[in-house]
């Protein structure tokens, strides 16, 4: 029992189960903690006095930081104890998000958005590798799927109760998600941590003795760790990866118009846009199926996962390409109703109308196909990297991430700016999301590249492994051999 727990008479209640449920959750909180300011860009640019441009300019840096501080949490959680680091970060952007919705002035908000920030980043890298040691190896693709599927619900929540909520007070979000981060930070004080590399099947003979798992990162094992062969592959997915999607902020304003070319208000298109994105992205559900699958595939193949990641990823193109082009023709939305009337009559359309139908079937596949591909990668992280290196891996990864994605929101702005005096709405906004499909395609082929490497830094992690567990002696704060 932990310092704390013993100075406050706090007891280990929950299992591996609830405490797994517990971080599934603060996953999706940290993500419902980013969504919710873009939304309400509008009500707080009035209530503050800024603009909205500004605005977008907070969010870019939140980005960033999220990025940069979760490499510095994934590497201090891999030199210490990570109940006492995830406590913290969590408590920090609580904290933060209750003096966001306190804010009076625009600074007030950047600095209180800026703490959100590096609070949020630990729950990426340091959650990641926890998470890791609660599930064995074998079925690290199905709960990383629920992670990455966490992560899309919080987003989805954040958004939710922007757009709604919000609409009557913009500073209630931030309360509500900072309420309920409190209240896991809390529940989070009766978890159990697990026992580094304890769900390495390596590592038994070293638990079965009674001892410990010791080993620690080191500053310079991170070159190292960037010699990998598949952690470079890694790291180049994760960008290309992030420059194809970072466009899809579009999407809802692709949606929106292929409504307004049937004649409805920019008000009501907006609703009904937005309820189709919202329904086409039912396809990131089939992410705890395909992590059941990649698991079956990587029991049979050390490059199961890899295929997976290369099917879900290269597979996705050619539905969401079509997406893009497909119209969205005779679709009969009360106009005159209320907002939850016009809300269902979009609901309404996929089953009654052929072409939202379509719509829906093909969003289902391309997404579901893009969802597979996400926990097979967090699982290649786990599965080629040493305990005390999963957290600096997964933090060294969202930097790579974040500048794809920076990248590609500022090109983005530009592309779609050109395409305006070429194609009419909705078209250029087809052909704009369709051209950052062909980056995804790098991005599928790195998993290719990553299977002629896979095995072999698989082997190189069993054998480091296994010969620590047959050390009786296992020394404290050594770093990874060479």
């Amino acid at each position: 029992m932990s310092s704390y727990q013993l100075r406050f008479g706090l007891k280990q209640r929950f299992g591996p189960t609830a405490s797994f449920a517990i971080f599934i959750v603060l996953a999706s909180l940290d993500n419902a903690a980013a969504s919710v300011l873009p939304p309400l860009y509008a009500l707080i640019a009035r209530a503050l006095n800024a603009s909205e441009a500004s605005l977008g300019l907070v969010t870019s840096g939140y980005i960033l930081l999220v990025a940069g501080s979760a490499a510095f949490w994934g590497y201090y959680g891999d030199r210490g104890q990570r109940k006492r680091l995830l406590l913290l970060g969590t408590l920090l952007w609580s904290g933060a998000m209750i003096g966001s919705g306190l804010a009076t002035s625009f600074t007030q908000l950047v600095v209180f958005q800026a703490i959100t920030a590096v609070g949020v980043g630990s729950i990426s890298s340091i959650g990641f590798s926890v998470v890791n040691d609660y599930i064995p190896a074998g079925r690290r693709g199905v709960a990383l799927s629920l992670w990455s599927l966490s992560q899309l619900l919080g987003s989805g929540v954040g958004a939710l109760l922007a757009g709604t909520v919000g609409a009557l007070n913009w500073r209630m979000p931030f309360f509500i998600i900072a309420a309920a981060g409190l209240l896991f930070a809390l529940l989070y004080l009766f978890t159990r941590e697990p026992q580094r590399g304890r769900r390495d099947p390596e590592l038994s003979p070293l638990f079965a003795r009674g001892q410990s798992y010791d080993y620690r990162i080191k500053f310079q094992d991170i070159w190292a760790l960037l010699r990998h062969p598949s952690n470079r592959w890694l790291l180049w997915q994760s960008f290309f990866f992030s420059l194809a999607f970072g466009s899809t902020i579009w999407i809802p304003r692709w949606a929106i118009a292929r409504v307004q070319a049937e004649g409805y208000g920019l008000e009501t298109a907006t609703i009904v846009g937005n309820i189709f994105v919202i329904l086409f992205n039912a396809g990131a559900l089939l992410a705890i199926p395909a992590g059941h699958l990649a698991d079956k595939w990587q029991r049979r193949s050390e490059r199961g996962r890899a295929n997976m990641g290369a099917l879900g990823t290269l597979g996705s193109i050619p539905f969401l390409v079509l997406l893009f082009f497909l119209p969205l023709r005779n679709v009969t939305i009360p106009t005159e109703g209320n907002v939850l009337a016009i809300a269902w009559g979009a609901l309404l359309a996929i089953f009654t109308n052929g072409y939202v139908f379509l719509a829906f079937a093909v969003a289902t596949a391309g997404v579901g196909l893009l969802a597979a591909a996400t926990p097979a990668w967090s699982a290649i992280v786990a599965d080629v990297n040493l305990p005390e290196h999963r957290g600096t891996m997964l933090g060294i990864s969202r930097v790579f991430r974040s500048v794809g994605s920076a990248i590609s929101v500022g090109l983005t702005g530009f592309v779609f700016a050109w395409l305006t005096a070429v194609y009419d709405s909705p078209d250029n906004y087809a052909v704009g999301l369709a051209i950052f499909q062909i980056v995804a395609i790098p991005a599928g082929l790195c998993y290719l590249g990553l299977r002629r490497h896979v095995a072999a830094d698989m082997a190189r992690v069993r054998q480091t492994l296994t010969q620590r567990a047959n050390h009786r002696g296992v020394p404290h704060g050594r770093s990874a051999p060479r």
